[in-house]
């Protein structure tokens, strides 16, 4: 059998020759032999970027009996499976006792020599590898080549390239939408480091070994693993030395320990033979435990060059007392030499990142709690247009208040007079000029605020940020975005972003695909299917939404919402579900409360602007409560939303299966609703928060003694009604659905459900007497109010009203609008009261009975 193999042989720069067989790519390569002793893990260790340029002697008697796994990415974008992306091999070559050519496994793909050919890696079996490991137990780490089918190659040193200038990653890459910001400095990082990070529902910004570290906004600082002499690492040395001038924490993982060595004044040394393995002890000096670590380097920190006096020894080398970690004594830095990280290997020390971490979120706290501004400008939502109207005054102002109690200066930026913000008391400057970049950053060139408020100025004020922030205004005039972060709010409006950043923590969101031209749509409707929803990122009021049915309206829509917006998103259809809406506030000390809930009268498919809602909600049990409140808290901690936001829901009515529609950075209509609906001042907390106090810092408006970190209880229900006009508006579907079209809304408060709507219907318009039908529709001849039902309108209430009233069931207009059979039912109720009055008081009482 072994006449049909290809020879090969490993030969040593001493002279050692060890022949065996190819079964890899058939190509001799020269490089520095190394041995690893794990016993599983080849497809990690040969792809991780730290043995670049090295051949590989695997010291398992048995390789490759569980193949390669295919090549797959996860949610944030990383290769599974692998340690580096796209599963580069990063190994010259690698040497085994025996090669299994026919592995078992539920995940394999492919065998390990069909992967090596592939990329070109050769690979020698059938060789006494227990004999090269002696060897080179005694040479210390040598020089040495793959020689098949006797084409000899030079011996080549790789320690004199600069190795990590080989793998480091050539651009900025950024992974995760979390709360923290991460700056890791990529010296050939094994994805598995940024995989630890990212369970701590952080932004990783990865950048290149020499990138100028001193330009970046950053949290924390990670340096990573990676190949040769960290010496060589110059411009890293000298970037990582800046860094230990300021007090942001600091962590680094194998040649990051020693970077961060030589850059405190230390220096290293090339080490006999390293240490390679999935077995290494690795010592805590404070306790004395010993932890098995994962190892890959050959050189290591001599760690009395360190002074003493700034810097500590947290892990040793038992075997031959070898340093294994530094930390500074008084700042937040510190490195080890080992990887905690592991694959391959134990996850014995992972602790550490969660340690790191930890040091990032107090750093932060005490930054920002530090903070105060001396000048802020707010800019207010311009003029009314629907789904921006008087409500984000209402915001602006609670803002300005929250400013003004803490003595900070105010400039406004609003064009609308007719608004309360605007009075000249409000606010120490007032700019009638446009919500737009140029002619804000105008006004900051003028004023030179040091922050700025995004989020108390509806979509307008958003947007207008966004633009500045692209822009590069925010940066050149030194203005720094207070609450949430310009990169969260990105993550929010951008559908695709935020359909990943869910999925990230396992979040339920509907299929989805985002598209930029009609043909994408075209081809993303076919994988999704029909109906579904179409949805305009960066819009106003559902602005270009709809449901579409086929791909000829699918043209039309996504024609018209690419003209409103760069991006759609077209998604699987929950239309009949529950909408339920949950007003949620974090502090920068990661307190979150949900101050309320809402629900729609109305089913998925109608814009909660153009639904009757109800607060609290009425039809959901405690565990369905419950399990929105718990995913709202864990979203607006991974978002890193800092103040308040509005998240909505569907709401399976058969099943506890829920989807995220969206979350609203930002204050909404809804957050003025809930404001008034509870008597929580949302606006006003949410700028005390953006200032850097925290919940329990801030005093109750209502009660003067409590603090603001509560939930509201009610004792009552709250019903808003929408109050529509479309009139007043030539050529417009007199329908409703996802697009908002009212202009205005009232709010009742009534101790029952029944009472509470009684209440807004009559305060929406003058003719109302309540839940009946009014007069302008009692005079329409051939009003088809069945019609109304099936396709909503803003007559629907009143459509319910006549059906019931005319002896259609609950049943047959809950199948007909997927309205609620409860809502239904109560509505039902004062038909029955109502004619049970007519039968009781006629002709005895003419007031009771009409």
């Amino acid at each position: 059998m072994f006449e049909e193999k290809v020879k090969a042989s490993l030969v040593l720069h001493g002279g050692e020759c060890f022949e065996g067989y190819s079964f890899g790519y058939e190509e001799s390569v020269a490089g520095e032999v190394v041995f690893a002793t794990g016993m599983v893990g080849y497809p990690e260790a040969m792809t991780d970027p730290s043995y670049q340029g090295q051949i590989l002697v695997l010291t398992s008697p048995m390789i490759g009996n569980y193949g390669i796994p295919p090549i797959e990415t996860d949610h944030f974008g990383l290769t599974k499976y692998f340690e580096s992306m796209g599963g580069e091999i990063h190994v010259s070559a690698v040497v085994v006792s025996e090669y299994c050519d026919e592995p078992a496994h539920w995940q394999m793909w492919e065998t390990l020599g069909q992967w090596l050919r592939r990329n070109n890696i050769p690979g020698i079996m059938m060789v006494d590898t227990r004999h090269i490991v002696l060897k080179l137990r005694e040479m210390g780490t040598a020089l040495g080549k793959v020689v098949v089918n006797d084409k000899d190659v030079p011996f080549v040193d790789p320690n004199m390239r600069h190795l990590v200038a080989e793998v480091s990653t050539k651009t900025r890459s950024t992974y995760g939408h979390g709360t923290l910001v991460i700056l890791v400095i990529d010296m050939g990082v094994k994805l598995n480091s940024l995989r630890c990070l990212l369970k701590y529902d952080v932004t990783l910004i990865v950048v290149p070994h020499d990138w100028d570290i001193t330009k970046e906004t950053y949290d924390g600082l990670f340096i990573s693993n990676g190949p040769g002499n960290p010496q060589m690492c110059t411009k890293t040395i000298e970037h990582v030395r800046w860094a230990i001038t300021q007090d942001k924490p600091i962590f680094g993982i194998c040649m990051g320990n020693q970077i961060l060595a030589l850059a405190a004044g230390g220096s290293t040394y090339k080490m006999k033979y390293g240490h390679r393995g999935q077995n290494q002890p690795s010592t805590c000096r404070s306790d004395g435990h010993v932890f098995i670590t994962t190892q890959n380097h050959g050189f290591a920190v001599d760690f009395k060059s360190v002074s003493q006096d700034e810097w500590e020894e947290c892990f040793y080398n038992p075997n031959d007392d070898s340093n294994e970690g530094l930390r500074h004594r008084t700042k937040p830095f510190f490195s080890v030499q080992f990887h905690p990280e592991g694959r391959c290997g134990p996850q014995d020390t992972e602790y550490l990142f969660g340690e790191f971490i930890a040091h990032v979120k107090e750093s932060k706290v005490k930054e920002a709690s530090k903070y105060k501004p001396r000048k802020v400008l707010v800019l207010g939502a311009g003029g009314i247009v629907i789904a921006q109207a008087g409500e984000f005054d209402y915001s602006g102002s609670q803002c300005l208040k929250a400013l003004s109690e803490e003595g900070i200066e105010t400039v406004l930026v609003n064009p609308n007079i007719a608004t309360v913000q605007t009075d000249d008391e409000m606010a120490d400057q007032i700019y009638f000029v446009p919500v737009t970049a140029e002619a804000v950053e105008r006004v900051i060139e003028k004023e030179r605020p040091d922050g700025i408020m995004l989020a108390w100025g509806g979509q307008t004020a958003l947007n207008c940020g966004l633009e500045m922030d692209r822009l590069g205004i925010l940066k050149k005039y030194n203005v720094q975005v207070l609450g949430t972060p310009i990169s969260t709010i990105t993550v929010t409006e951008d559908r695709d972003l935020f359909r990943n950043a869910l999925l990230q923590i396992n979040e339920h969101v509907a299929k989805s695909l985002a598209v930029t031209s009609i043909e994408e749509a075209v081809g993303a409707s076919k994988v999704i299917g029909f109906p579904l929803m179409l949805r305009a990122a960066y819009c106003l009021g559902g602005q270009g939404s709809g449901i579409v049915y086929n791909e000829e309206e699918l043209r039309h829509k996504v024609g018209v919402a690419l003209a409103v917006s760069p991006q759609v998103l077209l998604e699987e259809s929950v239309a009949g579900w529950k909408e339920v809406e949950y007003e949620v506030v974090r502090d920068i000390y990661d307190n979150c409360i949900t101050v309320c809930n809402m629900e729609n009268f109305d089913p998925m498919g109608i814009h909660t602007g153009e639904s009757i809602v109800v607060a609290p909600s009425q039809t959901l049990t405690n565990d369905e409560y419950h399990m929105l409140r718990s995913a709202s808290i864990k979203i607006i901690r991974h978002l890193g939303i800092v103040g308040e936001c509005n998240i909505q829901y569907g709401l399976d009515p058969s099943s506890h299966r829920y989807v995220v529609i969206e979350v609203n950075a930002r204050l909404s209509r809804s957050s003025a609703l809930a404001s008034k609906a509870t008597g929580y001042p949302l606006a006003l907390v949410a700028a005390k928060i953006a200032l850097g106090k925290g919940l329990f810092e801030i005093a109750n408006g209502v009660t003067k003694t409590t603090m603001a970190c509560f939930e509201p209880s009610l004792d009552y229900i709250v019903v808003k009604v929408p109050r529509w006009d479309l009139s007043k508006f030539n050529m417009v579907s007199q329908n409703i659905g996802s697009m908002m079209k009212s202009v205005g809304e009232v709010m009742a408060i009534g101790r029952t459900f029944e009472e509470a709507l009684q209440k807004a219907l009559r305060m929406v318009d003058p003719s109302h007497t309540g839940f009946d039908v009014p007069p302008r529709l009692e005079a329409k001849k051939n009003w088809d109010y069945m019609q109304d039902l099936k396709v909503p309108t803003p007559d629907r209430i009143f459509a319910i009203c006549r059906a019931l009233h005319e002896g259609v069931s609950v049943e047959t207009i809950h199948e007909m609008t997927r309205i609620n059979l409860f809502f239904l039912n109560k509505l039902h109720k004062l038909i029955l009261l109502q004619n049970h009055m007519l039968q009781t008081y006629k002709g005895e009482d003419e007031y009771h009975a009409t």
